[in-house]
């Protein structure tokens, strides 16, 4: 096969030139709820937050030539954002009042910190929920279905109340202390 000059980068890599790969758009999928609370909290209304957002996400669609693979990118995403947050508040000044540009920049930084947290819990979550004996995974998974309470569940296992629910204290209670040992091998690291 020939190669053109203009299938190769100066570093012999093929160029990203047909669409963003499925990193790309599987990070692009997974982030737009963090994206989306992180413009919330800018903007105050959820339904400006979702009209900034798609201005947000056209962008990154049309830029996702400019992210480098490997790096970080959330950051990436919420400096985009930033921009079309601006842009928003910008063009629409007159028509509400707003906070001052250091206000929102304070807030952004709390969201993001947040974001991150709250992601890293998550991840250890599901490790931790992965780590359960098979009952007790079950027994979690069955009182968090929508409309399950404690009751209904002890009642659908023909166990006790209470046993159902010493046994759900004892599984948050090992989800807990492995959270807590996962998030602690993390900042070690």
């Amino acid at each position: 096969m020939t190669d053109f000059p203009d299938d190769k980068t100066t570093t012999g890599t093929p160029e990203r030139s047909d669409g963003p790969g499925a990193e790309f758009i599987d990070q692009f999928v997974a982030t737009q709820r963090r994206i989306y609370l992180f413009i919330l909290a800018q903007v105050g209304n959820p339904d400006l937050a979702e009209e900034v957002l798609q201005n947000t996400n056209v962008v990154i669609w049309s830029k996702w030539k400019d992210f480098e693979p490997g790096t970080n990118y959330i950051a990436w995403v919420y400096r985009i954002a930033s921009f079309e947050i601006m842009k928003f508040r910008q063009k629409n000044k007159r028509s509400r009042v707003y906070f001052d540009d250091e206000f929102i920049k304070t807030v952004a930084k709390s969201v993001e910190q947040i974001g991150e947290k709250s992601e890293a819990r998550r991840v250890a979550l599901s490790k931790c929920l992965n780590k359960l004996k098979p009952a007790d995974r079950e027994l979690i998974q069955q009182r968090y279905e929508p409309g399950v309470s404690g009751k209904s569940l002890a009642e659908k296992l023909g166990r006790p109340v209470n046993s159902v629910y010493q046994s759900l204290g004892r599984i948050r209670r090992a989800l807990l202390e492995c959270v807590e040992r996962e998030l602690a091998a993390v900042a070690r690291s």
